[in-house]
């Protein structure tokens, strides 16, 4: 683990809190020329994809979702995922293992066609949370209106993407300052808007090569991309909403840190819905720690090890054998 990891970790939740009380506001003011593009860039990012997924419903309805769209939404659902899981956060959060240049630069760039938001903020955010979590500091808490019905499910919302809308800026040099010196995280992370537009450029145009048709492009850009990016985004969003008030917790976290294990999700966030199990030792590779924690995402870094395209992998030492890295 580098330094600024440990440093994110330890730092300090700020002034005392009870548990129960609301955040303080750390909103920031800015002009409203900036709030307005900022707003609207975020809602694009959003609302597009979301729209993509209600035009998906309404044309399979009485017309079915073809094999080729099933297939490219399927494909591009993984590499789009395993994207944001190995490379965004186990990998550049985390540094859960050590990987080769060019595997870890496939992986950041399939992440960042996730519509998540650019490699170095995403990761300054994520680190921030797991320096505050559940506590005043962290930027996306469902307790961040307090610990009542009616502040949780107004929390539950804002945890989910309400956050998104708030002006609350991190220091990438506070937080993340190894991957923001790093010139190729860097300029991937400048590379985000034009990734955005190749995450729903691949599936246009595969969809008018395997069919022939421009029907098919069309068809192949509302499944395998909007939709696609939809599902993810929302799944990828739950982790940071249900997974700190739905589900157990069956390892210690520290005080307040309310991540769950909400196995519902477990298949489709390929292993980051055991998010107590991750809370619990935020740079292990597996986050699914039980004997039926199924998490895709560390098998997947155990054949990368294999493979020899990884190394220096954090595995459980629970789960760990005498000769074998992996679990």
């Amino acid at each position: 683990m580098n330094e600024a990891m440990v440093t994110a970790r330890r730092v300090s939740a700020g002034p005392d809190y009870d548990g129960t009380s609301a955040f303080p506001d750390q909103t920031e003011p800015e002009t409203a020329g900036s709030k307005w593009l900022r707003v609207s860039v975020t809602l694009a990012l959003v609302l597009g994809p979301f729209l993509g997924l209600v035009a998906a419903a309404v044309l399979a309805w009485g017309h079915g979702l073809s094999a080729v769209d099933l297939t490219l939404a399927f494909v591009l659902y993984v590499a789009t995922g395993l994207g944001v899981t190995l490379g965004f956060h186990r990998g550049a959060t985390h540094g859960s293992f050590r990987s080769k240049r060019p595997l870890m630069l496939g992986l950041v760039l399939a992440g960042s066609m996730a519509f998540q938001g650019g490699l170095v903020d995403w990761v300054t955010t994520h680190r921030k949370h797991h320096a505050f979590t559940d506590r005043p500091g962290d930027p996306h808490s469902p307790y961040r209106y307090g610990a009542g019905l009616w502040a949780q499910s107004r929390g539950l919302v804002d945890a989910h993407m309400g956050w998104f809308l708030r002006h609350e800026p991190i220091s990438s040099q506070k937080y993340a300052p190894d991957v923001a010196a790093d010139p190729m995280m860097r300029r991937v992370g400048t590379w985000f808007p034009a990734l955005c537009v190749a995450s729903l450029l691949i599936p246009f145009l595969a969809g008018w090569a395997l069919t022939g048709e421009i029907r098919g492009a069309w068809t192949a850009l509302i499944w395998a991309g909007l939709a696609r990016v939809a599902l993810l985004q929302h799944v990828t969003w739950s982790v940071n909403s249900l997974c700190h008030m739905i589900g157990d917790r069956p390892y210690q976290t520290r005080k307040y840190d309310r991540a769950t294990n909400f196995w519902p999700l477990a298949l489709l966030s390929f292993g980051e819905s055991w998010h107590n199990g991750h809370h619990s030792d935020p740079s292990c590779a597996r986050h699914g720690r039980g004997r039926f924690e199924v998490d895709v995402s560390a098998s997947v870094i155990r054949v990368f090890e294999r493979l020899g395209w990884v190394s220096s992998v954090r595995w459980p030492k629970e789960l760990a054998r005498p000769g074998v890295s992996g679990p």
